[in-house]
């Protein structure tokens, strides 16, 4: 079992820089001009990739599900809300030649097994599973069986549930995400501790999925020992959509990246040392037992 993983171009682990997600998911509102927006913001901002949603409407949802009364901008039915969200062939492609064009890595959580065989014709460099198909085991063997690396959100899970999930999908090209499944979460919800845990728990490399306001809190993670940070990313969080108040808005973003790769230079490798740039320093203010190392 390896503790790093190859998504792309990029390795992911201990020692790697922080692979940072910027999830547009269904923020985009089925609007091609926003879905093209948001994947430049993502780039502008430094992210390593982009994350979008797929869905079968008529296999994730009943029928009765779509039926239910829902009173949205796009219709008045739950059916006409979760049709006019999914992007059309078209607007995969259209993601696919941008994402090249800016150098971002692009995938989706697929939410059901035709949604992994839509998404296979694009060549994805990794598959999402979001934390709600953390226990759908048939959808999990059907990512598995493309052999690309599976990123795994945890929210609302047990240990117990995230073992089935793990045996299932094997430890091999596998990153886990802590992540807790409210939007937007309470800061004594977050539990960062977790990260340590699940990476001595696991032995995979293991990453946090942000659904809090604020940015603090993600940098935080990386210093707790994630490798890959995923965040919701919006223009407006006041827009449309169930997610957007959870998302963070470009300037934030921008923000983010910035501190998550300050962070990471920061923590260096934990061998003591001076540097050479402390040692004039050490011979002006240091009274007793000066020494001034040979190999500085």
């Amino acid at each position: 079992m390896a503790n790093k993983v190859k998504i792309g171009d990029r390795w992911i682990g201990d020692g790697e820089p922080c692979y940072v997600i910027a999830e547009i998911g269904i923020n985009h509102n089925g609007d091609p001009k926003v879905m093209r927006k948001l994947i430049e913001v993502a780039s502008e901002a430094g992210a390593d990739a982009v994350k979008f949603q797929k869905r079968t409407v008529d296999v994730v949802y009943t029928a009765d599900d779509l039926a239910r009364p829902r009173e949205t901008p796009f219709g008045t039915t739950n059916g006409d809300l979760k049709r006019h969200l999914e992007l059309s062939a078209d607007a995969f492609h259209a993601i696919d030649r941008q994402c090249k064009e800016t150098g971002l890595h692009w995938f989706s959580s697929c939410w059901d097994e035709q949604a992994v065989t839509f998404c296979e014709a694009f060549d994805p460099p990794a598959y999402k599973v979001a934390s709600a198909s953390l226990t759908d085991h048939g959808l999990l063997r059907a990512k598995r069986a493309t052999g690309r690396p599976i990123i795994l959100s945890t929210g609302m899970s047990t240990l117990d549930e995230i073992d089935a999930a793990v045996e299932v999908l094997g430890k091999e090209d596998l990153i886990i995400l802590h992540c807790t499944s409210t939007y937007p979460s309470k800061s004594e919800e977050l539990n960062l501790r977790c990260i340590p845990m699940l990476k001595e728990r696991y032995g995979v490399p293991i990453g946090y999925s942000g659904h809090e306001l604020g940015l603090a809190t993600s940098v935080a993670a990386v210093a707790l020992g994630a490798c890959v940070v995923e965040r919701h990313i919006t223009l407006d969080r006041s827009m449309f959509g169930s997610d957007q108040a959870a998302s963070i808005e470009p300037q934030g973003f921008t923000r983010m990246v910035r501190d998550i790769r300050a962070v990471t230079t920061a923590l260096g490798d934990g061998v003591k040392r001076i540097y050479p740039t402390e040692v004039p320093i050490l011979k002006k203010l240091r009274r007793v037992g000066l020494r001034v190392p040979e190999n500085t």
